[in-house]
């Protein structure tokens, strides 16, 4: 049989195929028994190590701290990064490079920041009592603990909750230090994590001693005065190397609370607080009972500071604004002419602390900030919150707030700026974006129908200004808020609601563009920077370039009426002033956790936020804390302080208010007679020397003047100089 199939050896080769088969099949059950083998063998092995009572608890005892301890160490690792990213050592080094003189806008001295390292007190020089009433009394484990002393933050911890109150503290020298060096006064979780991390990296780093000295040159005494020597020049007037034991008792005291225990501001205090110290320092071994009796017996008396009344807030952030403009340029000793009114800055600090103590428990709300400057950006006052000696996180220039509805000046600008007229309609009725809809304040979606734009804006109805927003692009508006000075502000569906944070600075500079008729307000609190010679090294005039204009001026004309109608009769008519005109917008973020008040006269552009550190929404027995409440009457109380003249300039768009027609013919009508008469009231002794005209016509205004109070018509300057009795229609109210 002719088989071409075994002719060609494919039965040799299948045959070959079917070895292979048996082959590992064979060796699959060898490894199968062999795999048993091993696992019985293992298994034999580990059961020698049975553990079974109390070898057996302490193993998995071990095992879960050894995983609990990785994770644990994979989370510090992860909290620890943002810590090290504040430790700029350059902070403790350049920052002690400068010191800086302060002058007001008038050139008188108002205080000064800033440490000159070469004149720095060594730690050797300052008196022991001094050392050791601070260590007893801010942190008596200093030299035991690794920067963070876990006994004293247990004791603290246990201290508050049985008296359900912060009665104790439990930070450390060092902590407070890292915080002095890198970090905030901000009261947050945040900032303590980072607080304690940069503490043990400030162990690793320095020596005890080296802490301890950059602690006394750097920490807050009150006044103005930072470290001990500038402490004991202010209230003693004195080096630090010669005040007694009942000083240096006053001294330590103060570390806690600045402002509540300075002895220049409340003396009985200032001495408890010292007898508390002295007390510490017996608690402590440092000194007996016997020692410190003098000190009790004979209190230190202070040097008379009656008078002595720092901008604390303002020198702060305007001495940030120093070390960014001459950073670079070696000059270290320097003296910077600034831009405050003391006048309106510490009436600013007024307003705010009194709103605060009489509206603040009822209402929820323990925090705020005030600023306050001219339509070319010139800061005149900075308040950062209630009480600086408590707390120095300056919430004028660091917080980062939600604007709520004052945010929608901006998107109403951008659509102005786009082709939008004043007059044109817009449709009250939701939109969609995205899954979101917004709702206006009453919670309704809208009633549906045209409204003007004049209308929407003065009742802040939230549809309108999201389909604006949607209409004129989201990235319009943020281009716009950027050239206005404001960072950060994200195109999402909300953003005409005001729901990115910015700081009150940025906020009230943005309004000032519209002040001025358009033209970039960028805040600036130093004018003129010279240096230890007198030689002028930075200028504002000569260096700065001219402000430029960012929207014409038809549309900060038309955004200013709209502003108008907002406190005439709209959300803001709280803020009404019964002697110039003012604008302005409110604002309320939701959960009722920020209300803000925005707005100018001819003259100053201020804003006001109201709020709570810790975020929590601010509520009443009628709801919630909104813009046109508190903050609203916070500003409206600042202007009636702050304007002194009535010769106010014209908000640009609206007509002349009728006190300001009557001032100006008033100012007139004195230099008409006298030029020596043109300024304020005028020396009114030199009545008698004045013309019979002169004196009918001063009359005449004085009448004006008490008709524009009264909200009466008032007359004209050229009719009123002829005696006419035909009124002139002033500007009309709602």
């Amino acid at each position: 049989m002719n088989d071409w199939f075994f002719k060609q050896g494919s039965r040799r080769k299948l045959s070959e195929w079917f070895g292979w088969d048996r082959w590992f099949s064979a060796g699959d059950d060898q490894l199968v028994e062999r795999l048993k083998d091993g696992y019985n063998a293992a298994s034999s092995w580990f059961a020698r190590m049975r553990l079974s009572g109390s070898r057996r608890a302490l193993c998995e005892l071990g095992s879960e701290s050894l995983t609990l301890g990785m994770a644990g160490f994979v989370v510090l690792y992860a909290l620890a990064i943002p810590a090290f990213e504040e430790a700029d050592e350059a902070k403790w080094l350049t920052t002690g490079q400068y010191s800086v003189t302060f002058l007001d806008r008038t050139g008188a001295e108002i205080g000064r920041r800033g440490i000159n390292i070469d004149d720095a007190i060594p730690l050797e020089e300052v008196p022991d009592t001094l050392v050791k009433a601070t260590l007893a009394t801010e942190d008596r484990r200093f030299f035991e603990h690794f920067g963070v002393d876990i006994v004293g933050t247990l004791r603290a911890l246990i201290s508050n909750v049985r008296a359900n109150d912060v009665v104790q503290g439990g930070s450390t020298l060092t902590q407070q230090l890292a915080k002095n060096l890198f970090l905030s006064s901000e009261r947050s979780l945040t900032r303590k994590i980072k607080e304690a991390f940069l503490a043990v990296w400030l162990e690793a780093r320095l020596t005890k001693r080296e802490i301890l000295k950059l602690y006394l040159d750097r920490a807050y005494m009150g006044g103005g005065a930072f470290g001990v020597e500038a402490a004991a020049q202010f209230y003693f007037g004195k080096s630090v190397r010669e005040i007694s034991l009942a000083e240096a008792a006053m001294m330590a005291g103060l570390y806690k609370a600045p402002t509540k225990y300075a002895p220049h501001i409340n003396l009985p205090a200032a001495r408890a607080r010292a007898n508390d110290v002295l007390s510490n320092l017996v608690e402590a071994g440092f000194f007996t009972s016997g020692q410190v009796y003098a000190a009790r017996l004979k209190p230190a008396k202070p040097i008379d500071r009656i008078e002595s009344r720092t901008p604390d807030w303002f020198l702060d952030w305007a001495f940030e604004e120093v070390q960014r403009v001459m950073r670079g340029r070696g000059t270290y000793v320097l003296t910077a002419r600034t831009t405050v009114d003391l006048e309106l800055q510490f009436a600013a600090e007024r307003v705010l602390e009194t709103t605060i103590q009489n509206h603040g428990r009822s209402n929820n709300f323990r925090s705020g900030a005030l600023v306050s400057m001219e339509p070319n950006g010139a800061v005149r006052a900075l308040v950062g919150g209630p009480d600086y000696g408590d707390n120095q996180f300056n919430r004028a220039t660091r917080a980062r707030r939600q604007p709520g509805s004052s945010f929608k000046t901006y998107v109403y600008a951008a659509a102005l700026n786009n082709g939008y007229r004043i007059n044109q309609s817009l449709r009250d009725s939701t939109v969609r974006c995205g899954r979101w809809s917004p709702k206006n304040y009453n919670g309704s979606s809208g009633s549906g129908r045209r409204v003007s734009m004049l209308d929407a804006f003065r009742r802040s109805l939230n549809t309108t200004a999201v389909r604006l927003s949607l209409a004129v692009k989201r990235r319009t508006v943020v281009d716009l808020t950027k050239e206005l000075g404001i960072r950060g502000v994200r195109p999402s569906c909300s953003m005409a609601l005001g729901d990115t944070g910015i700081t009150p600075l940025e906020h009230t500079g943005g309004y000032a563009t519209f002040a001025n008729g358009g033209k970039r307000a960028k805040p600036f609190g130093i004018t003129e920077i010279s240096d230890s010679k007198g030689a002028v090294v930075w200028s504002r005039d000569r260096d700065e370039k001219p402000a430029e204009q960012i929207v014409p001026r038809r549309v900060a004309r038309d955004v200013n009426r709209l502003m108008h109608s907002v406190v005439e009769a709209g959300t803001g008519q709280r803020a009404k002033l019964e002697f110039t005109h003012a604008v302005g917008k409110t604002g309320t973020s939701s959960s009722y956790r920020d209300a803000w008040f925005m707005g100018f006269t001819g003259q100053f552009v201020t804003g006001v936020w109201l709020g709570n550190d810790n975020y929590r929404p601010m509520y009443r027995r009628r709801g919630g804390v909104t813009g046109g409440s508190y903050p609203a009457q916070a500003w409206q109380a600042y202007n009636a302080l702050a304007h002194k003249s009535m010769d106010i300039p014209t908000i640009i768009g609206l007509a002349d208010h009728p006190t300001q027609i009557a001032e100006r013919a008033r100012l007139a009508a004195l230099r008409a007679s006298d030029p020596t008469l043109a300024g304020g009231d005028g020396p009114r002794g030199r009545r008698d020397q004045m013309p019979k005209e002169t004196k009918s016509a001063l009359d005449a205004i004085a009448e004006n003047l008490k008709r524009a109070r009264e909200g009466k018509s008032v007359l004209s300057p050229s009719v009123t100089r002829a005696q006419s009795t035909e009124p002139r229609r002033g500007p009309s109210r709602s």
